[in-house]
């Protein structure tokens, strides 16, 4: 049995039919509470081979165990590429596999080689769990004999100066009722809140520190007419015309978020997306038992759900601030909403507005003229029309993209090079963005939520979104959230950020965007680094200009 190993980044994506190249560092220079990921790409070269002849053993020496994780990457369908137009930064276009799934495994445990196929293992070594000074990670591939078929040693220094904690505000909506329908959970039942916590925990390592929070069942991705599975955190009573609110399950919730470093709650959106027609789903126990009171069926604006808002808010107003400050919370009228909604936006946004006076309201757009207007105090831009934003001056920017944003800016679609999703992270630095919104942390349903998907064989919700944009992480067995290579991609476009907040702690603003122009040119959301070396120049000019080493 013949293998073929070698040590790559965690840009390069190892795909089946193409050799990746080597990693071209021999000493890894990493600040104190940094996350470094490279990877162990491997390959067999006998067809005739037997599953046995082709296992490996993968072992780690000269690091402590605990700093050191090890994943199998795996390869999963991707059956709808890209959009019916795309850029030429696009790894291709056609269907197929790629890797993304990474699959914890333990040192010393066996690997399954396929035979004529490129594959890899995904190492990420925490500098948290490091002594600071030298240290030299030794990697060894054994046969099932314990023969060494191949090793590298891979030396790493870790210094005593430290990335700053973060400051982006960072949300990938979180969806408790797709975890409840993969998982087969009641909702709310114990299984089900110890699942909620598994991937709160995972959004938290993902740079996530506000949560998408349901007090109603939220109207999002939902076909006009449908729903989504009640999953409702504030239980609502009426009798006699009087409403009253439990608040049990919502202080449970917020106190898991404090618990994993959340501190931002995210009210789920006021009224259905894409104008603002009609209220969210909202259940009421009543004398004649629990009924939908409000829903498709009920207007937004100048009916019962209007009444019923008045008492709502300034009751759930004073729960939350006794629980996190109302300066933690934020609010939605409706999601995205377009030119041809100003009029209905208007009137939802209108009909609130008193009630959410001094609260945080913000609201995902593209239009320009609904900030001109008024419409939206607080926009959260996609990225392809953040341009007018910041040519007006307009302060305290959000952005954010999703299945629309295919040409040019950076996303990280499967078939997109990690490279434009970590690009990310220096043009939040560039641009000053204070927050960064997603809509799929974990949406494991069909576009428009008609039924549910299994996201490690359907990666774009029924060929409606490019692979990848539904969600960021896999449901593990058990109810354990694994990662992908976009989210460890993801993570680590924030360390760059956190990196030059760094550089500019020291040197300044000023001097901190021209060493980043000096690196990488004269960027935008359009036009910025396509070559990963870009990363690792940006890194070392940042380390000697602070004289870290």
């Amino acid at each position: 049995m013949k293998f073929a190993f070698c040590l790559t980044d965690s840009l390069t994506k190892v795909l089946p039919k193409q050799q990746p190249p080597k990693l071209a560092v021999e000493e890894v220079m990493l600040l104190r509470n940094q996350r470094y990921s490279f990877q162990i790409a491997y390959t067999c070269m006998d067809d005739e081979a037997t599953g046995w002849d082709r296992e490996f053993f993968p072992q780690c020496e000269g690091l402590p165990k605990k700093a050191v994780t090890l994943r199998k990457v795996g390869l999963v369908p991707c059956d709808y590429p890209c959009h019916g137009t795309w850029d030429n930064d696009y790894l291709t276009t056609s269907p197929g596999l790629l890797p993304d799934l990474l699959e914890p495994i333990a040192w010393g445990k066996p690997v399954k080689a396929a035979p004529a196929q490129w594959r890899s293992l995904w190492v990420t070594v925490d500098a948290s769990l490091l002594s600071p000074g030298p240290a030299q990670g030794d990697f060894r591939l054994l046969s099932p004999a314990g023969e060494v078929l191949s090793q590298f040693s891979l030396g790493f220094r870790v210094l005593e100066e430290a990335l700053p904690a973060a400051t982006l505000y960072h949300t990938e909506w979180f969806h408790g009722d797709c975890i409840a329908s993969y998982y087969e959970q009641e909702i709310f039942s114990e299984e089900h809140w110890k699942t909620i916590e598994a991937f709160m925990e995972s959004a938290a390592q993902h740079g996530v520190n506000m949560l998408l929070t349901p007090v109603f069942t939220p109207p999002l991705d939902t076909v006009k007419g449908g729903e989504r599975p009640t999953i409702q955190l504030v239980d609502v009573w009426e009798k006699e015309g009087t409403y009253s609110f439990g608040f049990e399950k919502l202080r449970r919730w917020v106190s898991l978020c404090l618990a994993h470093g959340i501190t931002e709650i995210e009210i789920s959106h006021l009224f259905t997306q894409w104008g603002a027609v009609a209220a969210p789903k909202v259940m009421v126990h009543t004398q004649n038992g629990l009924e939908k009171r409000f829903g498709w069926h009920t207007s937004a604006v100048g009916g019962e759900y209007t009444r019923f808002l008045t008492v709502f808010l300034p009751a759930l107003k004073e729960e939350l601030a006794n629980l996190v400050g109302l300066d933690h919370v934020w609010f939605h009228i409706s999601d995205e909403p377009g030119d041809a909604e100003k009029e209905s936006y208007a009137a939802a946004r209108d009909s609130v507005a008193s009630l959410l006076e001094g609260c945080r309201v913000m609201d995902a757009l593209s239009s320009y003229a609904f900030y001109e207007e008024g419409l939206v105090k607080k926009p959260v831009v996609s990225e392809d029309h953040l341009e007018p934003f910041v040519e007006h001056g307009v302060k305290g920017l959000w952005t954010y993209y999703c299945t629309g944003q295919a040409l040019k800016v950076p996303n990280r679609f499967m078939f997109m090079p990690s490279a434009r999703n970590r690009i990310l992270g220096t043009l939040l630095y560039k641009y000053d963005i204070e927050g960064f919104l997603h809509w799929g942390f974990n949406f494991y349903y069909s576009q428009y939520s008609l039924h549910p998907i299994d996201p490690f064989r359907v990666t774009d919700s029924g060929e409606a979104f490019p692979s990848g944009d539904p969600f960021l992480v896999y449901p593990g067995p058990e109810g354990t959230p694994w990662d992908s290579i976009r989210g460890e991609v993801l993570k680590e476009a924030q360390q760059d950020l956190r990196l030059l907040r760094l550089c500019e702690s020291h040197i300044g603003r000023d001097a901190a965007l021209r060493l980043v122009q000096e690196v990488g040119g004269d960027m935008t959301f359009m036009e910025y680094p396509r070559n990963p070396d870009f990363f690792s120049k940006l890194w070392y000019r940042v380390g000697k200009e602070l004289k870290l080493f």
